[in-house]
């Protein structure tokens, strides 16, 4: 689907970088919630920041709050039998998305999970990122906040968003409990114009919108004429996205990509390096970001366009788990949102080179590739990798 069919005006949007400035606003939205919060996240640690909010969530329900959390069963699987429980004695609805309930045998639909970071609070204002509720520094070795991004969104575009939650919820609560969910809360009219700014909201599922996300990145990344500024956690694209980025290269369009530079996941991180060599060859410049562990999955293209959502540019994410991404048409965002990346580039990152590349040893080479194998492996053990993602 095109994303220029689905942008709605009268936005008004505030870029959030990292949880140093997305979880008070979090919290403080959670706080001045008078009828609903409605809440999706991949991962809910049992940490300091993962406390914060719960507690804030169960204060909420307290109050007569309708308060619904969904998380999904591998990145919070330990979450149901904690916070969850916690939270469910005060009150708050919680589910979750295909629940591992302790089974670590590999089935192909494993892959397929709720990646989403989203959150409605009275029908009127929500947020949409890539933030999970956990830590900025969970790690342990990072003196820096995980580099990350979300946006709060006031304004026409809350109603989709709140839309595609209320579908999924409704499904789960089917699938896990065997009945309907009870109405929706009947909230107040908030007012539909709120700002300037035109935005649209894409999502990936398995059913009507399986590359909806991934179109949209495709149509900008062919319509750039000036640049392209990518960070991704995990950049791993299929054969059409990393023709779509040459071909911009070879057209004199400047192109970065500012990638994970420490090493979180294994596999991701060395089939991420097998790419580096033909980028760089087409003029493509490459960064990797080692200051803390990147988590953005964020893109500028020609300064007006920019995406801020949950979306991997990898096959995990563009061909299996559940993503939401906001895609924003506007100059002044763009440019905000550009000049954290490009101050990041500068001051927090180093330029992979060429050169560089060519000294690596062999057994590094060895293991890139074997990486790169792997997932394809694993992609196609789901029966959901096509074409697209061979070489």
């Amino acid at each position: 689907m095109d994303a220029s069919h689905n942008f709605l005006a009268g936005n008004r949007l505030q870029l959030l970088k990292s949880g140093g400035e997305y979880f008070p606003a979090l919290i403080a939205a959670i706080e001045a919630a008078a009828h609903e919060v409605h809440l999706e996240t991949y991962i809910f640690a049992d940490d300091t920041t993962g406390r914060l909010v719960a507690a804030a969530l169960a204060r909420a329900a307290q109050r007569g709050v309708a308060v619904r959390v969904l998380v999904d069963g591998f990145g919070a699987r330990e979450f149901a039998a904690g916070l969850g429980a916690s939270l469910t004695a005060s009150g708050v609805e919680v589910m979750t998305y295909r629940p591992e309930a302790g089974n670590t045998r590999f089935r192909r639909h494993r892959l397929r999970r709720l990646h989403r970071k989203l959150s409605v609070f009275d029908g009127s204002s929500a947020f949409v990122g890539g933030i999970n509720v956990l830590d900025d520094f969970d790690d342990g070795r990072s003196e820096s906040a995980r580099f990350d991004f979300a946006v709060r969104v006031e304004g026409p575009l809350v109603e989709r968003i709140h839309a595609t939650m209320r579908h999924v919820w409704r499904l789960v609560r089917w699938a896990s409990l065997g009945r309907r969910p009870p109405a929706p809360v009947d909230l107040p009219v908030a007012p539909i114009v709120q700002g300037t700014t035109k935005a649209a909201l894409l999502i990936r599922d398995n059913l009507r919108h399986r590359r909806d996300i991934e179109h949209a990145y495709l149509a900008a990344i062919r319509s750039a004429r000036r640049e392209i500024l990518i960070s991704n956690a995990y950049f791993l694209p299929g054969r059409r996205f990393r023709n779509a980025l040459l071909a911009a290269a070879k057209r004199g369009v400047s192109v970065k990509l500012l990638l994970q530079g420490r090493v979180e996941h294994v596999l991701q991180h060395y089939a991420t390096q097998s790419l580096y060599d033909r980028m760089l060859a087409a003029g493509v410049r490459v960064f990797e970001y080692d200051k803390a562990f990147l988590h953005a999955k964020v893109a500028v293209i020609d300064s007006d366009w920019a995406t801020v959502g949950s979306s991997n540019i990898d096959p995990f994410s563009l061909l299996l788990s559940r993503e939401a991404n906001v895609v924003v048409r506007d100059a002044g965002f763009a440019g905000q949102l550009k000049a954290d990346l490009e101050a990041a580039i500068a001051g927090e990152a180093r330029e992979c080179r060429a050169e560089d590349q060519r000294r690596r040893s062999w057994l590094i080479r060895l293991a890139s590739h074997a990486a790169y194998a792997v997932v394809r492996i694993l992609i196609g053990v789901t029966r959901y990798a096509g074409r697209q993602y061979s070489d």
